[in-house]
Formats: C-alpha cells, sequence, structure tokens
C-alpha cells in the first residue's frame, strides 16, 4: 500500500462530512473530505429553495446544561467548542438557509479540518485491497476506507409520461410574480411541494397539490419530515374553499400542450379510480431526491434500498455487500426511513458519532467508550435515570441508538449510544440490558389532540407500556431467551426523576432480573 494512502476518505463536506471530519480530526487520524464545490455544504446554498430552514433553532430553553440544550438545537454539529454552536449564528426559531452555509463553513475552518475543495468525485473503484477515487480533474486518491456523505444529489423523478415536461423543484421559479392567475398543479405531497405551494398562495389562482397517498402530519407521526405546521398554510385554503384542494390519486399523464400549457390526467383514489383531465398552467414536481450512485464502479457499486433512493446499509453504517464502504448523514435514513431522524443534522450528528466509535474500535482498536458501575439494582437504575433525563442522543435518534449495561461479576460496564442493532446477540453470560428512547406501538394513529382519547396518567407506572408518547425502555436480553421490557411512564415535560414512579420500579426491575440470572 502506498504510503501515501489514507485511513479515510470522506466525500462531501456537508454537516455529515464534517462532523466525521472533526471526529477523525480529534483523533489523529489520516483523512481528507472531497468536496465538489468552493465551499462546504453546496446543499443549502440551494435548498429548501425558499430559503426557510424547518429544523428549529430553540435558542431559550431555560436550561444552563448543554447536553439537554442540543434536544431544541436541530443544527449544531457535535464539538468541544461552545462557539460553534447553530444558535450563535440566528435567532430565528426557524433559521434562513443561508445562516447554515455560514455556520458550516466557520466550522470547517474553525476546526481546521483537511478539505478539498473543487475535487468532484466522478469514479470510485477498488482495484485491489484499497479503494481509488477519482476527481473529474483526473486526480487520485488511494485510501481504506471510503466513507460518503454526499447527501441525495439527484431529483426523485416518478415514471409518469410526460413528466420531463414539468418543472422539477430544483429549478422552478421561486418569484411568486411569475404565477399570477395561473392554475398551478404541484406533484408530491411532502414539505417541499407544501413550501412550494404556501409561496404562490397570493399570486397563483388555483393551487393543486397531488400524491397517491394519505397525508401525513408530523404533529402526528412525529417524523420530522411529514408535513411540517410551517408548511401547511395551504390546508387552510382548501378546507375554507379558497380555490385550492389536495388531489388524493395517482398523476398518469403529463401532457404539455402547444401553448405551452399542460392537461393533466389524474386516477382519483377517493372515488373508485376516477379519472379526470386538468387544465394547468404550470406543473411542478417535488418529490424528493434519491442517492446518486453512478459514481461507483462495478467492483464497489452498493446495493440501494427504498426503490433504489438509498444504500443498503448494515447497523454499523457500513454497505451491505462492499466491506469498507461506509455512509454518513442523511443517506443512511433507510435505517429508520420515514419513522426517525437520520435523514436530518439533528439525528444523523449522533449517527456520525457512532460510526467514528464503529470505526474505531474495528479499525485501531480502540474500545467503545465505557464507564464502570457496582452491580447492584440501586446502582444500575440511578445511572439510567441520569442518563435518560440528560441524553440528547437517544432523544434525537429514538429506538434507533440504545445504551448498553453489560454484566461482569460485580460490577457492569455501562456503553452509550450504540446503534440498537448493532449489539447482535446478548453480551457475555449474563446478557445486557439496552436502553432506548421510543414512542408507543401506534403512536402515529392516535389524535393527540382528541382528548376523547383517553391517555395513561403520568404517576401510572403499571401501565406505563400503554404509553404513546415518547418514554425511557429498558430490555434484558439473556442468551436463549426473549428480552424483557420494562417502560417509565411517560412525563409530560420528560422528567423521569420521581422516586415512586420512576426510579424504584426500575430499580426493583433489576433486582428481579439480576437475581434470575445464572451462569
Amino acid at each position: 500500500m502506498p504510503d501515501n494512502s489514507l485511513d479515510y476518505l470522506v466525500i462531501g463536506a456537508g454537516p455529515a462530512g464534517l462532523q466525521l471530519g472533526y471526529f477523525l480530526h480529534k483523533t489523529g487520524r489520516k483523512y481528507l473530505i472531497l468536496e465538489a464545490g468552493a465551499g462546504p455544504s453546496q446543499f443549502f446554498h440551494t435548498f429548501p429553495r425558499h430559503r426557510t430552514l424547518i429544523s428549529i433553532n430553540k435558542k431559550h430553553t431555560g436550561w444552563d446544561d448543554p447536553e439537554l440544550n442540543l434536544r431544541m438545537d436541530w443544527n449544531s454539529l457535535l464539538s468541544d467548542d461552545p462557539d460553534l454552536l447553530f444558535t450563535r449564528y440566528s435567532d430565528r426559531y426557524f433559521p434562513h438557509a443561508d445562516d447554515m452555509v455560514r455556520y458550516l463553513t466557520d466550522f470547517a475552518r474553525a476546526c481546521e479540518l483537511r478539505v478539498a475543495y473543487d475535487a468532484r468525485v466522478v469514479r470510485v473503484e477498488r482495484p485491489g485491497e484499497t479503494f481509488v477515487v477519482t476527481d473529474e480533474s483526473g486526480r487520485t486518491y488511494e485510501a481504506r476506507r471510503v466513507i460518503v456523505a454526499t447527501g441525495v444529489t439527484r431529483p426523485n423523478i416518478p415514471p409518469i409520461p410526460g413528466i420531463e415536461t414539468a418543472d422539477l423543484y430544483g429549478t422552478a421559479s421561486t418569484d411568486p410574480a411569475d404565477y399570477i392567475g395561473q392554475r398551478v398543479l404541484i406533484i408530491g405531497k411532502g414539505n417541499s411541494g407544501f413550501e412550494t405551494a404556501d409561496n404562490l398562495i397570493e399570486t397563483a389562482a388555483v393551487i393543486h397539490v397531488s400524491g397517491p397517498h394519505s397525508l401525513r402530519m408530523a404533529w402526528r407521526t412525529h417524523y420530522v419530515g411529514h408535513l411540517r405546521a410551517v408548511n401547511n398554510g395551504l390546508l387552510d385554503t382548501y378546507q375554507l374553499k379558497s380555490q385550492n384542494a389536495l388531489l388524493d390519486g395517482d398523476v398518469r399523464r403529463v401532457e404539455r400542450r402547444p401553448d405551452g400549457t399542460y392537461l393533466v390526467t389524474v386516477a382519483f383514489a377517493r372515488v373508485n379510480e376516477v379519472t379526470k383531465d386538468i387544465p394547468y398552467d404550470r406543473v411542478i414536481l417535488c418529490t424528493g431526491f434519491r442517492f446518486d450512485a453512478s459514481i461507483f464502479d462495478a467492483s464497489c457499486k452498493p446495493d440501494l434500498v427504498v426503490n433504489d433512493r438509498f444504500p443498503s446499509l448494515t447497523p454499523a453504517y457500513e454497505s451491505v455487500n462492499v466491506p469498507g464502504l461506509y455512509f454518513a448523514g442523511t443517506i443512511t435514513q433507510s435505517r429508520d426511513f420515514r419513522r426517525g431522524t437520520s435523514g436530518f443534522i439533528h439525528g444523523f450528528r449522533y449517527g456520525v458519532r457512532a460510526l467514528h466509535r464503529v470505526l474505531e474500535s474495528r479499525h485501531h482498536d480502540v474500545p467503545w467508550p465505557a464507564r464502570e458501575l457496582p452491580n447492584d439494582p440501586a446502582a444500575l437504575a440511578d445511572a439510567v435515570i441520569e442518563r435518560v433525563n440528560r441524553t440528547s442522543a437517544l432523544w434525537q435518534q429514538f429506538g434507533l441508538l440504545a445504551d448498553v449495561i453489560v454484566l461482569d461479576n460485580d460490577t457492569a460496564r455501562y456503553l452509550e449510544e450504540l446503534p440498537h442493532d448493532l449489539q447482535g446477540p446478548p453480551i457475555g453470560e449474563r446478557g445486557h440490558f439496552a436502553i432506548t428512547l421510543e414512542y408507543g406501538p401506534d403512536h402515529d394513529k392516535i389524535d393527540p389532540f382528541d382528548i376523547a382519547i383517553g391517555r395513561i396518567g403520568q404517576s401510572d407506572a403499571a401501565r406505563a407500556h400503554e404509553g404513546h408518547y415518547l418514554h425511557p425502555v429498558v430490555r434484558h436480553h439473556v442468551p436463549g431467551h426473549p428480552p424483557v421490557a420494562h417502560h417509565i411512564t411517560e412525563n409530560l415535560e420528560n422528567e423521569w426523576t420521581s422516586p415512586e414512579v420512576h426510579v424504584e420500579p426500575l430499580r426493583a426491575f433489576f433486582a428481579r432480573r439480576t437475581s434470575s440470572i445464572t451462569v
């Protein structure tokens, strides 16, 4: 292997690439980040098109604990520098995208990350043990491992006849004056579609937003990628009879007529597939993005999932079919697709930290960070209660990252923030406990504003497993047995500190489970 080869080559200097670069730099690894643009995070130079982020920036939490504050800060990257928090860059709850560009540029500079700009990657191959990466200028780089952090860069275009004549979300005009008096069809019921629609309410004559599936609201599903309240102004105009509407069904055909207008065939799902041809002046496609796998040679082309939109990953963020090829950032959302936060900074910053710990343990013999505890039910309960009341990682990556307690003879080891399925079989003869934060079963089917739907009492520890809202879950995994779970009752302000309701039931659970272990 050449002396100048790298331990790690990171493709992409967006938030995920910079976050991984920070950890690699901090641990002294030999790495380089390749970025296609002239500066960090080219995505945020363009998107979102109407320049308002939907990632919250809550500066005034009433807390002075920086770990807790990260629960309400969805934009900062992780670092040891308190000056490198996004909350210092904007006072707005929903910040301007230009502030994100400024923040990421400063982050890369302040951390002195090794980034090669204007180095768009055009080819990744693996002729032997190392990867060889070529940029558009013909420069080549060799690395033992490659981490792709490019984000989703290609439009996700559905196979609709004539769709190529429609405008794309990424290039359609954002000037409302260009749509005065026009009939506009927006294909796609996600945030980009409704962001586009809200921008046109004052000027367009008619706005229709179409999609084959029922509209899903983030406040109900707890998935922040579903429609957010900040973008749903069109819904008022629809239900209050202001000409605009949602079309529930499939767009079957888009025909561009000689005069530049459109005739669009829609098959409605609610009325037994009734098909109708509807005229429009403009059609805008807002159906999301997909990962671009075209740079990979056949020798290292990763398998894809979710209609080939994202790479297929192991719990270690590694390609399922290409050893040594890892992924970071929004393209890891296949891990919790449309359920969790891996597609967003406030989620994947912790996924990147977990990935770095995987790399350190696998390739540099650095054990996963752990602290020692007495193997005592009260000590175990106290450790869990302390963590679930502070951790932002388990809070943001609910159900995906888990703390793990491994039982030894007289002591226990407490490991933080492992991918929940990275644990594999129970660890050790005595097994292990996994601690997660989770929503209850079918939580997305419950209307949280319907007071006719009963909720368990906040002091009802016996019914904690029936809770729908986010709450801690502790599972005991023992070789040869199904896991046994203990739920800690949900709490309005997410404070699990009551000795009677939260602590004592958990201590009793640890006492029962540890006394039942035989070795």
